[in-house]
């Protein structure tokens, strides 16, 4: 029986929750090699006008990472063979900033399905929702199974 996996474009995944921590942060720019005092010193981002130590622009790898669906999830919902999947590319889009003891709530969905050469090309889209139930952040992963 052939599999349609356009027919997972809409499908939403189990909501998740994610606390930002400033150790987190930290760990992450150490990791990254990003010694931008702002990752680690409140005083310094508070200076930057922030209201406490903000995230690196990638850190929301660790959200996902940590929190969101995780690979086995993602290929047994989607139905996918784990060994023709690759990661094809990530995005961020900020919608106001994140910072070090804000709560996100995000939820997952497979938002496009594009089939081209044999190959299923799958956009998973994740909003991002702080405590005061605000959108601050997009994410877009490209999933893409090969033949």
């Amino acid at each position: 029986m052939e599999r349609d996996i356009a027919a997972k474009v809409g499908m939403a995944f189990e909501p998740f929750s994610f606390t930002i921590e400033r150790g987190k942060i930290r760990e992450f720019a150490l990791a990254i090699g990003d010694g931008n005092s702002l990752y680690a010193s409140p005083a310094a981002a508070r200076e930057a006008g922030f209201r406490d130590v903000p995230i690196p622009p990638t850190f929301p790898t660790v959200i996902e990472m940590w929190a969101g669906a995780d690979f086995d999830e993602l290929i047994r919902v989607l139905e996918l063979d784990p060994l023709k999947v690759l990661h094809g590319e990530q995005e961020y889009e900020y919608l106001q900033d994140i910072c070090a003891g804000d709560e996100l709530t995000g939820q997952s969905k497979v938002v496009d399905v594009v089939v081209k050469r044999g190959m299923s090309l799958i956009t998973i889209e994740t909003a991002f929702h702080n405590q005061q139930g605000e959108q601050v952040l997009v994410a877009r992963s490209l999933i893409i199974e090969r033949p």
